[in-house]
């Protein structure tokens, strides 16, 4: 084992509604990056769209959300169990995030060979 966790619950330390969405990085090397998102009604600012140099696979755990990709103003309704691949550069945004309940996220991001962190 190494210095650091190597285990944990995601459920754990669960925030109440807050201003901001709490992102935890769970595993970080040169390969991947996993992180545990809470959204208490977050969306992403209007005007904006991620543009991730990483593939991105997601996972809701609990709550729900709406995905938003900018090409063909696709919009994805998510709820619990639902998961979504979106490849580097697919632009991307959080339309909506139940309020009333927390949105547990895990996001897997692949980085691709050669490729710098995102």
């Amino acid at each position: 084992m190494t210095g650091r966790d190597t285990r944990g619950n995601v459920f754990a330390a669960m925030p109440k509604a807050v201003d901001r969405e709490l992102v935890e990085a769970l595993v970080d090397d040169p390969a991947v990056r996993i992180e545990r998102i809470v959204s208490t009604g977050q969306v992403t600012p209007e005007g904006d769209w991620y543009d991730q140099t990483e593939d991105e696979f997601v996972l809701l755990l609990s709550g729900a959300a709406v995905l938003r990709f900018e090409a063909g103003d696709r919009r994805i309704t998510l709820a619990a169990g639902d998961w979504v691949e979106i490849p580097a550069h697919v632009r991307h945004r959080v339309d909506w995030t139940d309020p009333d309940a927390p949105t547990v996220w895990l996001a897997v991001y692949r980085r691709r060979a050669g490729g710098a962190k995102a």
